[in-house]
């Protein structure tokens, strides 16, 4: 067998070496994989080599304890964009939604429960348990959203308008000012037909804090820390940091299947959407390497870069290099000292990639049984379909658990949300049990209370979030059969998110469009000339959304039809 694995490794070491390849791909995540996609279909010669012995990066699926498979890191897909979708051919390759209704469920300790969906009429039932007004603003809401999400649909599927960074002929110059031109027109045409008071509110939500947003919309505690959670989610900031209220967007400008906002499952685990877009890359013609990991960018005499060193030596050569790692790896890592300018290292160094999410993936025996439902079926009921939000029942509570890891500690109540997609998903776990995913805020990265190294600290911390739950769903402990743990610095190690962000870097107003990664290079081309940047730290940010990926790999082959 280790005979077989050897002529294998060697036979594929020999094909990337053979090859002077048109792009290579540093990591196979789902941008990765998405712009290998679109470069082989372009007629070009691609190799993705992935560090890992698994390709999805953080949308991947495992199989850590026998019978159950994990969605690992990201757990739900709402974001990936349509244009992906439907141009890579995705459900050929084996891609399958599973929508989920209703998608949310707010248990509360006095009894109470609130649940949330794509049914309208269900929506208005369960927010007039709790506010008569509420149920009323709720779709008025929802639809200023969605007309928001429909403004910055043309911007997420396309390269930021950035200014030419090399000396380019006067033709090339004129044209770039053109494409310009187009762009700024059709946005400002875009924000005169939303109308000033819409563009008001836009600016609003993308300037205040979440929880002045909420504030201004409703009146009940329990709806309002439902949908705050989508306004910190991934973050380290609390409802009431300014500019949450973007987070909020974000999260909620994905779809399934044409329906806005609703997430879904995928069957299979998150890994079935890295897999299917592999499956696209190779039948275009990309060649995919696991256990292939890059230490260096090689630079030629001129300055460019020439392809890349892997860990055990072996030299890769391409004319461009696109990096799915994040920013700060890709220039403080990967590139060679003295290479790119001091602002720009300064710009990346300062970036922010704190975190303060934990994931759990757990397998249990049987579902949690709410004492809010007063139902006693084995059964999966509407309280098991979506995602269910444990310990934030107010926009307070969210903010105390905020401010806990602020202080150096994670969070005594800390903000779950809890996920149950074995209830649709049949194939990720044995008859009758069940996977559970917790994402769980806020825990730093180095606490000041005991260190994640720390097995004993680690458990502690599991338990705590177990017994929260066990507060709403009596039973729970003793349904667990095994989980596994990624806390910030686990994230970084096993998954490569530096400093455990999920999303690349934080997504603030200072880290958006123009300013992402950093300001003057938005556009996916680095000082670096021939290397390029195609994961979420690049436009238009974090999520399993192939936007980075796709624009990416256009840049290319923009880039590659000038030479």
């Amino acid at each position: 067998m280790w005979r077989q694995h050897s002529r294998c490794l060697t036979t594929c070491t020999r094909a990337l070496t053979d090859n002077n390849w048109d792009a290579v791909v540093i990591g196979g995540g789902h941008n990765g994989l998405t712009a290998a996609a679109y470069l082989a279909r372009s007629g070009l010669s691609v190799a993705v080599l992935e560090r890992r012995h698994v390709i999805g990066g953080a949308a991947v699926t495992e199989e850590l304890i026998p019978g159950f498979k994990f969605s690992r890191c990201s757990y739900l897909q709402s974001l990936l964009r349509p244009a992906v979708i439907q141009e890579l051919e995705l459900a050929r390759h084996g891609l399958k939604l599973l929508k989920r209704s209703p998608s949310s469920f707010t248990p509360c300790r006095d009894g109470r429960y609130l649940l949330l969906g794509p049914d309208k009429e269900l929506n208005y039932s369960e927010i007039s348990k709790f506010s008569k007004r509420d149920a009323e603003a709720f779709p008025m809401y929802e639809s200023l959203l969605e007309d928001f999400c429909k403004f910055l649909d043309p911007i997420l599927d396309s390269s930021p308008p950035e200014k030419l960074q090399e000396v380019s002929s006067l033709n090339v110059r004129m044209k770039d000012n053109l494409q310009k031109s187009i762009f700024w027109a059709h946005l400002l045409q875009r924000a005169v037909a939303m109308g000033q008071k819409e563009l008001l509110d836009f600016l609003d939500l993308l300037l205040s804090p979440a929880s002045k947003v909420l504030n201004n919309w409703f009146e009940s505690d329990i709806l309002k820390a439902t949908l705050a959670t989508d306004a910190v989610i991934g973050t380290k900031g609390s409802v009431s940091t300014p500019g949450s209220g973007y987070v909020l967007l974000h999260h909620v400008m994905g779809e399934t299947d044409g329906d806005r906002g609703i997430w879904s499952y995928v069957e299979g685990g998150m890994g079935s959407v890295s897999l299917a877009i592999s499956r696209a890359a190779k039948e275009a013609g990309a060649t995919i390497m696991t256990e292939a990991e890059v230490s260096k960018l090689m630079i030629d005499g001129s300055g460019r870069v020439s392809g890349v060193l892997l860990a055990d030596g072996t030299q890769v050569r391409s004319s461009a290099v696109l990096s799915n790692a994040t920013p700060y790896k890709t220039f403080m890592d990967f590139v060679p000292h003295n290479v790119l300018p001091d602002d720009f290292l300064g710009a990346v160094k300062n970036s922010d990639y704190s975190s303060a999410t934990t994931k759990i993936n757990l397998a249990v025996d049987r579902l949690p049984q709410f004492h809010c439902c007063n139902l006693n079926s084995p059964d999966a009921g509407p309280q098991h379909m979506g995602t269910i939000h444990i310990g934030s029942e107010s926009m307070d509570e969210i903010d105390a658990a905020c401010q806990d890891s602020a202080n150096g500690i994670p969070s005594r109540r800390p903000v779950i949300e809890m996920t149950i997609p074995s209830v649709l998903d049949k194939t990720i776990s044995p008859s009758g049990k069940h996977v559970i995913n917790l994402f769980i805020q806020y825990t730093p990265y180095k606490p000041s209370d005991g260190s994640w190294e720390d097995s004993e600290y680690r458990k502690s911390f599991a338990q705590r979030c177990f017994d929260l739950i066990e507060e709403y769903a009596p039973g729970f402990n003793s349904s667990v059969i095994g989980y596994d743990m990624l806390t910030p610095p686990d994230l970084e190690r096993e998954i490569g998110l530096t400093g455990g962000n999920i999303f690349h870097g934080a997504m603030g107003l200072d880290s958006l469009f123009l300013m992402r990664p950093v300001k003057g290079w938005s556009n996916y081309r680095t000082p670096l000339q021939g290397l390029y940047l195609c994961g979420s730290g690049a436009h238009p940010g974090g999520g399993v959304m192939g936007a980075p990926g796709r624009n990416a790999a256009n840049v290319v082959i923009q880039d590659m039809k000038k030479q």
